[in-house]
């Protein structure tokens, strides 16, 4: 593959394996653990101004919106990986047909799935036990995060295509970009303005979208990069990616769903006890997903490392960065999960200082840390 210093393509398949598995799982990483501290914002936003039944509404909001991203992450990890494997191929015809593929079914998607949620996500909400009390709180913020579906979708797609040409970096940047837009609107809609949950969603959205509009303007300016023309014939299905992309994608988006829908089942039964119970599960799932960030910087690391390697037929390095990648993930996984857990009280009181909260994160908390112990 030819290197080109000024080109987004990135060969994968040269190199200490692991020193180009952590050189590009790296913005990877800070990608996601910004993509958490931007979840987690609304949820400190909210419970420092509006207080528990706030905090208990948004952790509701996002267990339904989990509903919906599962299908773009299974498609865009999918589309990630057939775009490494057909770079390493040099094989950029295909490369240009999985954009326009990727870009049409998720797009699509999202405009499918905000109808559907616009008309369902008020017996969704019901259907999560959601007490009376946060009900309105819980059905505004999930009604406004359901219109960002668009932008999910597209930036998950617009980072697919990045990541599977080796480009790292550039999803960092635009995270960051939502994250510094989410938080100074959360602060500015929920404190000044008074908006409550409604306005942490809203400022949720319009970062999404500022996120997605440079995401999208970049792969405009390096359009001959990805082989694709953004002519309107472009955007469709191809029918030469279209099946390696349904028989990849369908098992993950089956995987994510069922793992979000067991999650889901759990959590309507929690719900049950309270604004408090809800609160403090809301806020330990997103400090697990901070956990989970290392373990899926490296896992999207990997799986692009060896599509390459699989394409180009360099066969003898796939083995290299499975071993890698299971090292490099454990020891931290293992060091953050034990400092989380001897932390609980002084990281929720970051959130609230709501005594019976506290109470039950210091018991919750560390059981739950246990599992990551290890974890690869």
């Amino acid at each position: 593959m030819a290197k080109d210093e000024n080109r987004i393509i990135r060969d994968l398949t040269v190199g200490s394996v692991p020193g180009t598995l952590i050189r590009f799982a790296l913005p990877l990483f800070l990608s996601g653990l910004l993509q958490m501290v931007y979840n987690m914002v609304d949820m400190v936003v909210v419970g420092r101004f509006v207080g528990t039944h706030g905090l208990s509404a948004v952790s509701i909001g996002g267990e339904v919106l989990q509903l919906i991203t599962f299908v773009a992450m299974g498609f865009s990890n999918a589309g990630q990986i057939l775009i490494s494997r057909y770079v390493g191929e040099e094989d950029y015809e295909r490369v240009g047909h999985m954009v326009g593929t990727l870009f049409t079914l998720l797009e699509g998607l999202a405009v499918a799935l905000t109808l559907v949620m616009l008309f369902a996500y008020r017996g969704i909400i019901q259907w999560l036990n959601t007490p009376d009390e946060i009900f309105e709180y819980t059905r505004q913020y999930s009604l406004t995060c359901v219109i960002g579906i668009v932008f999910i979708y597209g930036y998950n797609m617009v980072s697919a295509v990045l990541r599977g040409m080796g480009d790292s970096r550039h999803p960092f940047m635009f995270i960051a970009i939502a994250s510094v837009v989410n938080l100074v609107l959360d602060v500015l809609f929920v404190g000044p303005l008074g908006m409550g949950p409604l306005g942490a969603a809203l400022a949720t959205v319009i970062g999404q979208a500022v996120s997605f509009l440079f995401a999208l303007r970049l792969l405009y300016r390096n359009r001959a990069d990805i082989y694709f023309d953004f002519h309107p014939r472009s955007f469709r299905i191809h029918g030469d990616v279209i099946r390696p992309l349904m028989s990849l994608g369908i098992p993950m988006v089956i995987q994510s769903a069922a793992v979000t829908f067991s999650m889901l089942f759990v959590n309507s039964y929690v719900n049950t006890y309270g604004a408090t119970a809800i609160a403090v599960t809301g806020v330990a799932r997103k400090l697990e997903g901070m956990i989970g960030v290392v373990s899926q910087a490296i896992s999207s690391a990997g799986g692009a490392m060896v599509a390459q390697s699989l394409g180009a037929r360099k066969l003898e390095r796939v083995p290299k960065v499975v071993g890698s990648a299971l090292w490099i993930v454990a020891i931290p996984t293992s060091l953050f999960a034990l400092v989380t857990a001897l932390s609980t009280e002084w990281l929720f009181g970051l959130v609230s200082d709501d005594q019976a909260m506290l109470s039950m994160a210091v018991t919750y908390v560390p059981v739950a840390m246990v599992q990551y112990l290890g974890c690869v």
